[in-house]
């Protein structure tokens, strides 16, 4: 049997899309919209205690175009931090003006391909560098870029075939562009192999929405995307606050 790439795994991840009613929405009245605003301003004030406990991180975006309206992304320590949150919105107010448009489970993960751990050979779990990208606070960046992907499994195409000293090679290769973008767009890799219907997603944040682009566009010309791998729907939005929220929200 082909040798299998050892991970590392730390938060949990949902990114729970919603989208608004619109109908429902203008067809409150103020009463009804000002509890349910109050609600959903509640929810989201209870993230911050979580964050500086270092417990887990959330976001929340609006998403561009007809697939959702926004996202609410989570990372916490257990799947069952995740279902609280996910029954803890439903049962908000808010969330009867809202409806499902997609979701998606994963784990924040880091294998052997990349993650250096300990240069001295000891726990990479102790390694500083390793938390950091294993419980990653979320950086609020001005846009957000969503998408899953698998690796291919053709015949004349198989990921999983490849040796793996020629998977390692090609990564290397796939990571030095990714780190040629550092400082302009902050990657984070959730494996999903048995949690979700694709292998992993790949969730981009950055202050100029252009580099998605410019950095998905140059990985396509690398042979780990051109010929292994396969790419689900993308969703691309912007940062909400409380504010802009409500701002979003007013009639």
């Amino acid at each position: 049997m082909n040798e299998a790439a050892l991970t590392l795994e730390g938060w949990y991840a949902l990114h729970d899309f919603r989208s608004l009613n619109w109908t429902a929405w203008t067809a409150a009245d103020d009463e009804e919209r000002a509890v349910a605003l109050e609600e959903l301003h509640a929810f989201i004030q209870e993230w911050g205690p979580v964050e500086e406990a270092k417990q887990g991180s959330s976001a929340v975006y609006a998403i561009v175009g007809q697939k959702a309206d926004f996202v609410l992304m989570y990372l916490r320590e257990t799947l069952e931090d995740l279902n609280r949150l996910e029954t803890a919105f439903n049962k908000t107010a808010f969330a009867q003006y809202t409806t499902k448009a997609y979701s998606y489970v994963s784990i924040v993960e880091l294998s052997n391909y990349a993650a250096s751990g300990s240069s001295n050979g000891g726990d990479p779990m102790q390694s500083p560098h390793v938390q950091a990208r294993l419980k990653p606070i979320l950086p609020q960046a001005k846009h957000i870029c969503f998408y899953p992907m698998n690796k291919k499994r053709h015949l004349d195409d198989n990921w999983y075939t490849l040796d793996m000293d020629k998977r390692r090679e090609l990564m290397h290769s796939h990571g030095l562009i990714g780190r040629s973008y550092a400082g302009k767009v902050k990657q984070i890799i959730t494996g999903s192999v048995g949690f979700d219907d694709w292998e992993w997603g790949v969730t981009l944040f950055a202050e100029d929405a252009l580099q998605f682009k410019k950095l998905i566009y140059e990985m396509r010309f690398d042979e780990v995307s051109s010929r292994y791998g396969e790419f689900g729907p993308f969703y691309v939005g912007n940062l909400l606050t409380p504010e802009s929220f409500e701002e979003m929200l007013k009639l």
